[in-house]
């Protein structure tokens, strides 16, 4: 089969005009929904240890019941589902850019179950011995997350997180499905303008790799370093 690829129209111009804007759009989804997934799970993995069933029931449903449904259909129910007057409490940014307000949103809360299991599991590889020893000094519960356990915890798990942080970057081309103007919305646009598909496919398909294999290589590094120091 020959495919009859033709390169020449690959230019700087073009990732100028087409591409760096969804670049700009997908760093900026995952560096949003990292923060805000990491917020929100570790509120989630706290109410599943409190030991209380108030708190753990519907912390257990919530991250079960979003690790069982692909990413796509929360993106695209989530899209779809929403009224119009939802996304105008956000301002002229929700109403004019709707689909990057779902995408937005939609990623918070879908890897806030993921990031719940990586904070819990790093949690409970922190001794019981330092929460009976924070006890016994008068510390909360509160209190004994924030100054003992989670900041021990963190370091552990930060090279599983930024793993995690590497996964939700690849994804962040699912909101092609709605529209959003991400990277891979911005290859297809150039594609089509150029009337050269198969070789705006490709190249983002090899941006894709090079970004993630340089990101995955550096918390190999950081993995490296941090089993040293311990």
């Amino acid at each position: 089969m020959n495919l009859n690829l033709d390169w020449s129209f690959f230019s700087w111009e073009l990732y100028t005009q087409f591409v760096l804007k969804g670049l700009y759009f997908s760093v900026f989804l995952t560096v949003v929904a990292t923060a805000g997934g990491i917020a929100l799970g570790t509120v989630l993995a706290m109410m599943r240890l409190s030991g209380k069933k108030w708190l753990d029931v519907p912390a257990t449903i919530y991250v079960n019941g979003m690790r069982s449904i692909p990413l796509l259909m929360v993106i695209l129910w989530f899209f779809l589902l929403m009224p119009a007057s939802f996304y105008a409490l956000f301002g002229e940014f929700g109403r004019e850019h709707r689909a990057e307000m779902s995408a937005i949103i939609t990623f918070i809360a879908f890897e806030a179950a993921y990031f719940s299991e990586i904070m819990r599991a790093g949690i409970q590889s922190i001794p019981r011995g330092q929460v009976f020893a924070g006890q016994a000094l008068g510390m909360s519960y509160g209190q004994n997350m924030q100054l003992v356990i989670l900041p021990q915890a963190f370091r552990n798990m930060l090279p599983v997180l930024l793993t995690q942080t590497i996964i939700l970057f690849q994804d962040t081309s699912l909101v092609y499905a709605i529209g959003a103007y991400d990277m891979l919305k911005g290859f297809e646009i150039a594609g089509k303008n150029y009337g050269r598909p198969i070789e705006s496919y490709l190249a983002a398909a090899a941006t894709y790799f090079v970004m993630c294999y340089a990101l995955s290589w550096s918390v190999k590094r950081l993995h490296q370093k941090i089993a040293i120091i311990r």
